[in-house]
């Protein structure tokens, strides 16, 4: 007995729908996406200009120049510790928190000092802190 053999009919995937579809979502999420670098600033610093100054009875001023020695009020201090800028900033306050804090620090001193400065200022309890700048001159 002779049986006949079912012929079995190849299968094809027709890939072509897959491929529009993927195509259709890549176009999507392209269109959609922002790319932004976020790690990046662009800042535009601000000019110090004319706004007068104020008098103040009794302010202390902490000056940082370009090597990174301190002086307050005049008075220079013989090291750049911590400790000895906290005193001296101490003794000069007389347990006065609410006196004009002024830090003026040379163009060429670094971050770390003027940042050193702000810190102890802070860790006293001083709340008026003022960076001093000079008014450009307009000679371009």
């Amino acid at each position: 007995m002779k049986f006949r053999r079912k012929q079995v009919e190849d299968v094809h995937i027709n890939l072509t729908p897959l491929i529009d579809c993927i195509l259709f979502i890549l176009v999507f999420l392209l269109l959609s996406t922002t790319f932004q670098q976020q790690s990046r600033l662009n800042l535009s610093l601000p000019d110090a200009q004319g706004v007068p100054p104020k008098e103040f009875d009794h302010k202390i001023e902490v000056m940082v120049d370009s090597t990174g020695h301190y002086a307050v009020n005049g008075q220079a201090l013989s090291t750049k510790e911590v400790s000895d800028l906290s005193a001296a900033v101490k003794q000069a306050a007389n347990d006065r928190r609410d006196l004009m804090f002024v830090i003026a620090a040379d163009a060429k001193a670094s971050h770390q000092d003027v940042i050193r400065v702000m810190d102890v200022a802070g860790q006293l309890g001083f709340v008026n802190i003022n960076i001093s700048t000079k008014v450009p001159t307009r000679g371009y």
